[in-house]
């Protein structure tokens, strides 16, 4: 990151993925690749974590989780800014069910730094931002309808 400038950075967001039972496929990890490889994305973070059932949280080395013999996140292996610290693991953990493994991303949106950086130059700030989870768009659209 230190060759990043930060006029010209994009926004940053961060995600919580919960693999219920911890059943991960690895079926995402090649459009994560794809992401990165196509400048859409900058990883910043990864860090995956298990819950136990008593609620306790612990790291979770970058392994073969589909296995199939081969490391599946080695692409990602050093994908670490320090951003992350063990109270952002622990607040994202809050949100994961017990006996869960998770994925904790942060990354830039690199196809908005253009626009970003020029609403900076312009004197302008991002003040608030949201999502609308895809659920709650689906149930208006056919409210709508």
């Amino acid at each position: 990151m230190s060759d990043v400038s930060l006029d010209e950075m994009g926004p940053v967001d961060y995600i919580v993925i919960e693999f219920p039972g911890s059943n991960m496929t690895g079926e995402g990890l090649p459009i994560l690749v794809d992401l990165v490889d196509q400048g859409t994305i900058r990883l910043i973070d990864l860090v995956f974590f298990t819950k136990a059932a008593d609620g306790s949280v612990a790291m979770v080395e970058i392994a073969d989780f589909d296995g199939d013999g081969s490391l599946d996140l080695a692409v990602f292996e050093g994908a670490s800014s320090g951003v992350l610290g063990e109270d952002d693991i622990n607040e994202a953990a809050a949100a994961v069910e017990a006996g869960s493994s998770a994925a904790l991303l942060v990354y830039e949106n690199r196809w908005a730094a253009p626009f970003a950086a020029a609403v900076r130059r312009g004197g302008g700030q991002l003040v608030a931002f949201g999502r609308i989870p895809i659920p709650a768009l689906i149930a208006a659209l056919d409210a709508d309808a």
